[in-house]
């Protein structure tokens, strides 16, 4: 049986440089994007970790005041409104739609499982055109925690009635595919520019620069035996 997809939203298949500008009209050349994303993850994880029941959005909201506080600048209220509406209306990534359509032709179930609310990601997928490529979007609020607690992807391996050992997790953040890979997942990273494999955990299943490239390898991978 073919495994089932679960694959990242946010920086995975949704591309956050668009975010760039509303940043600059705000902040000049003090933040980027990248710092405020990885301020996000890293919040993110100090919830996991010490059990904080905490939701994306605020996670996302308390992770941009941090980074406005640390560069000494002002956060005002017109500044979060612009740039938590423009999650919203992300593109995806060039690679991203080639990729999904190789999948879909090879029969693949998907499943986006991400960090947003449900109502929020179902935004994002269908702004960018992907929503009809997804069976459904599985959120960590349904088990109040984040990824990658690994909470969240035993939810969602039982919710798509499919054994960890016959389910990858695609993204490309390494936390990401080690969570998944923690519970007996396949991992599949996308190792764009910037982005590394994480030496102390295990070797992701499948590594390639591309999504494209990577949706390529699972095909190959799982392809019909002959008999």
């Amino acid at each position: 049986m073919r495994p089932v997809l679960f694959f990242d939203v946010n920086e995975s298949l949704l591309d956050l440089k668009v975010l760039e500008p509303h940043f600059k009209t705000h902040f000049g050349d003090r933040i980027v994007v990248s710092e405020w994303f990885d301020q996000v993850i890293q919040t993110a994880m100090l919830s996991v970790i010490l059990g904080w029941s905490r939701n994306f959005a605020e996670v996302g909201r308390s992770a941009l005041a941090m980074v406005v506080d640390r560069h000494e600048l002002s956060l005002t209220e017109e500044a979060l409104v612009d740039i938590v509406g423009g999650m919203k209306k992300l593109p995806p990534h060039d690679d991203v739609m080639p990729g999904l359509k190789l999948l879909n032709a090879a029969g693949f179930r998907m499943v986006a499982l991400t960090n947003s609310p449900v109502a929020v990601a179902e935004e994002q997928l269908r702004y960018a055109g992907l929503i009809d490529f997804f069976e459904t979007v599985i959120s960590v609020e349904e088990v109040k925690t984040l990824k990658p607690d690994a909470k969240v992807y035993v939810y969602a391996t039982q919710k798509m009635d499919v054994e960890p050992s016959n389910a990858y997790l695609i993204a490309a953040h390494a936390w990401d595919v080690a969570g998944a890979m923690a519970i007996g997942c396949k991992g599949a990273l996308i190792k764009r520019v910037g982005i590394a494999a994480n030496p102390i955990a295990p070797e992701p299943t499948i590594t390639a620069e591309s999504f494209t490239s990577i949706a390529n390898l699972i095909c190959i991978a799982h392809e019909p035996k002959l008999d």
